[in-house]
């Protein structure tokens, strides 16, 4: 038999301008999830309340949030994790403006996106003719289970608390993609570089922030920060130093993947 109890929600009102923390009393269910709370909050006392969300399954990325504080996603996020009579506060990411209530503008990450040259295969290798290990696919395929709910993007201190380093870094899911591109055994391109020029890997302090809020459980600071199979033998660990950008570290590699192992 179900139980029911009510849960007082404190949700983040407002938009670009201004805002403040609204309180409200919700009623809750056993099994739910927090996503579940907000959905009857709308129907029931706040009609126009902002709310991004998709599929409820944990696999759009959608619905990310700040709750309690912590980068979460609503639609993982479930009620019996929180102790009886805990007021539950529902923030939007912080490192992203606001549109309205608990909705921002995550085009930054978009943008960002469309600047990561795209997979370069050999021309002169035929389609069908290109052979791939399976160990080639278990190494790129962590980077596939990325659902783009930002939240890494959102805890990165580099770009959270120094708005002005976005045009230099691009953030641990774009460092990412670099990444995985970069040891894909079919891709011509040497990414090294632009990893480090263009997309600001000397940013990252490795702190493994996006690591620890990553819902897919990726081991995002590793796997930025190991070398290409394609040029581990000639990766040099020799480290010259540089001016370091605000929240970011004073040295960088003279190769732009580190010699560090996985996290």
């Amino acid at each position: 038999m179900s139980t029911s109890t009510k849960v007082t929600l404190r949700v983040w009102r407002g938009d670009a301008g201004q805002g403040q923390l609204t309180d409200y009393q919700v009623e809750a269910n056993e099994g739910e999830v927090v996503l579940d709370i907000l959905h009857r909050l709308q129907a029931t006392q706040a009609g126009d309340l902002a709310v991004r969300w998709n599929c409820k399954a944990g696999k759009c990325g959608s619905c990310s949030m700040e709750i309690n504080g912590r980068p979460r996603l609503a639609c993982m996020t479930r009620m019996s994790t929180f102790e009886p009579g805990e007021p539950i506060t529902l923030t939007p990411i912080r490192t992203f403006p606001v549109i309205r209530d608990l909705v921002t503008d995550v085009s930054f990450n978009f943008a960002k996106a469309r600047e990561i040259p795209s997979f370069t295969p050999d021309p002169a290798v035929r389609p069908g003719e290109f052979r791939m290990q399976q160990e080639d696919v278990q190494r790129s395929q962590e980077f596939r289970k990325c659902i783009e709910c930002f939240l890494c993007q959102n805890v990165c201190h580099v770009i959270r608390d120094h708005p002005e380093n976005e045009r230099a870094f691009a953030g641990p899911r774009f460092l990412m993609r670099i990444a995985e591109l970069e040891m894909h055994p079919a891709d011509t391109a040497d990414r090294r570089e632009i990893a480090q020029d263009d997309f600001g890997l000397g940013y990252c302090n490795i702190t493994k922030c996006c690591t620890e809020v990553c819902p897919e459980n990726i081991k995002i600071t590793g796997k930025i920060h190991t070398p290409s199979p394609r040029h581990r033998r000639v990766l040099r660990t020799m480290r010259r130093c540089r001016p370091a950008p605000r929240g970011g570290t004073a040295c960088r590699t003279t190769s732009s993947f580190s010699a560090k192992g996985p996290a």
